[in-house]
């Protein structure tokens, strides 16, 4: 337990300061690779759902397997090399620096005013349209993303990594990894990812909820709101979000920045409309951004403490 709770700590630690180096081979990508091909061979046909089932069981069980075999063989060879070794599956699946890198890319030419550089730098953490959004929009798309993948990539990974280690954060990247290829409810994916969308909000349930609260409890409150509006504000709104988790974190930067999030988006051309979330009544700015990257940051930060409190705890009773 100790040393598993120190990997998680210099994990969390490496990927805040150094994140993924660029052009280095990424277990993700080699994921996706996996799931692209077995794809194209399994949704096709009839019995969808039960291939994009297997096809879950067979990602799952294939990459978890890999890192407990990596894991047991480095904790055998020595404590410490097992350490260094969790630590840095750890931290590559962690998500901290590259959420921020992402969102800066957006905010430092939306900050100068140049509308075309950053609308071309959200177009790559987004999937809606932008080559026409000015510059509440672009920001909103920032914020969005920030404040969702503030759980899907840091604290669910984190919340699993101290469950069941670096083999539990790789559990859940993968499932997250087929539910960001193939989770869709469109006619290509309907059933075929049905279970792997239906798998990622199973693991996302928990963490989501406590990263929306700690946002409202240890970020800077820009709102002027008293925490208990904050709070009754948060559980109304989370809830009219379409995605059972991301909602709870939307919600949270919403209430806790005092702006308006949610809105009309559009995808490939065709309109999208969500429930505005929020009461912000000014438009959004490139500073909401640094905002969100702030959040994202201290909201990380208290789960971890609070896991590993947790954890102590856990060990030395046991």
């Amino acid at each position: 337990m100790q040393a598993h709770l120190v990997a998680i700590a210099l994990g969390f630690v490496l990927d805040r300061a150094i994140g993924d180096p660029p052009n280095w081979p990424h277990p993700v990508r080699w994921i996706g690779t996996f799931i692209s091909k077995l794809t194209t061979v399994l949704n096709k046909g009839r019995a969808r759902v039960l291939k994009g089932a297997g096809m879950l069981l067979i990602t799952v069980s294939i990459v978890t397997a890999i890192a407990i075999a990596i894991i047991s063989i480095a904790y055998q060879l020595h404590i410490v090399f097992g350490v260094v070794v969790e630590a840095i599956l750890i931290a590559i699946g962690l998500a901290q620096k590259s959420l921020r890198d992402a969102a800066l890319e957006v905010y430092e030419p939306l900050k100068a005013g140049d509308m075309a550089e950053a609308r071309t730098k959200l177009s790559w953490i987004v999937g809606r349209d932008t080559d026409r959004l000015k510059e509440p929009d672009i920001a909103r798309g920032a914020i969005e993303t920030v404040s969702e993948n503030t759980s899907d990539g840091v604290t669910a990974p984190l919340f699993w990594a101290f469950l069941f280690g670096a083999p539990g954060l790789w559990m859940y990247k993968a499932v997250n990894t087929l539910d960001s290829m193939i989770g869709y409810k469109d006619e290509r994916y309907r059933e075929f990812g049905k279970f792997s969308a239906i798998a990622d909000d199973v693991l996302n349930f928990i963490p989501a909820r406590i990263t929306g609260l700690l946002i409202l409890l240890s970020s800077r409150n820009e709102s002027g709101l008293p925490l208990r509006r904050r709070l009754s504000g948060w559980s109304k709104d989370a809830r009219r979000h379409p995605s059972p988790n991301s909602g709870f974190l939307e919600a949270a930067t919403a209430w806790q920045l005092g702006i308006t999030l949610g809105g009309k988006s559009t995808y490939r051309g065709v309109v999208s409309e969500r429930p505005e979330i929020g009461i912000g009544q000014d438009p959004l700015k490139a500073a909401h951004i640094k905002s969100t990257i702030e959040q994202m940051h201290t909201a990380s930060f208290a789960f971890w403490i609070i896991c590993t409190i947790i954890g102590v705890i856990f060990y030395a009773i046991a």
